[in-house]
């Protein structure tokens, strides 16, 4: 029992001293591999900051699907905000890969509210067959926003604003410049939580 006793501390020193020089040669080299690695995410970091800033102060930036979350939200919200809805369509399917639920609902009501705003021009230009299915995307955009962020209340407020559009279309079989009928019971909205009759 002794001698094994003895020879473990000898064992140990020996095996320590053949592992050594590869320890310390080992050690610069991860310390190194590690600064590079940081020094990488700090660039990337900053990159992404920088598009970010460009974006939201519109100026167009190109962003691929592979990006940083943060950076296609940004990209989907400049899109959204011109218009430029099919162009933002594969960055918001890449979002929705990657992203934290938070950032897609963001992306989904800037979404909804760049359909609204196509619904309303339609609008104004009397033209209400082409109004209606972007309502409805318009919609179903809030609807998944809502779903991710339940507490977002501009998207709940622009939900209702609308589901409302849809419901208080003119009828669609009038002529043009025939006078629609005033219908007593349709004077005051349906304001929800608020009794229907005199106000």
């Amino acid at each position: 029992m002794t001698p094994l006793r003895s020879s473990l501390p000898h064992l140990l020193r020996r095996a320590w001293g053949l592992f050594r020089p590869v320890v310390i040669a080992a050690l610069p080299l991860a310390g190194l591999a590690g600064a590079l690695a940081c020094t990488g995410l700090v660039w990337r970091d900053t990159r992404a900051n920088q598009t970010i800033a460009a974006l939201e102060a519109g100026q167009d930036r190109p962003v691929g699907a592979d990006a940083v979350p943060e950076v296609l939200l940004a990209r989907i919200r400049f899109l959204a905000a011109r218009e430029r809805l099919d162009e933002a369509e594969p960055l918001v399917a890449a979002l929705d890969r990657d992203g934290a639920p938070s950032l897609r609902a963001l992306a989904q009501i800037a979404l909804g509210n760049a359909r609204l705003r196509q619904a309303f021009a339609k609008l104004e230009a009397g033209e209400l067959e082409p109004a209606t299915p972007l309502v409805g995307l318009a919609r179903q955009a809030y609807r998944r926003g809502l779903t991710l962020r339940p507490e977002a209340w501009d998207a709940k407020f622009n939900l209702d604003v609308a589901s409302r559009l849809v419901r208080d279309f003119p009828e669609r079989g009038r002529e043009q410049g025939e006078e629609m009928q005033a219908d007593p019971k349709k004077i005051w909205t349906d304001i929800p939580g608020q009794p229907r009759g005199l106000p």
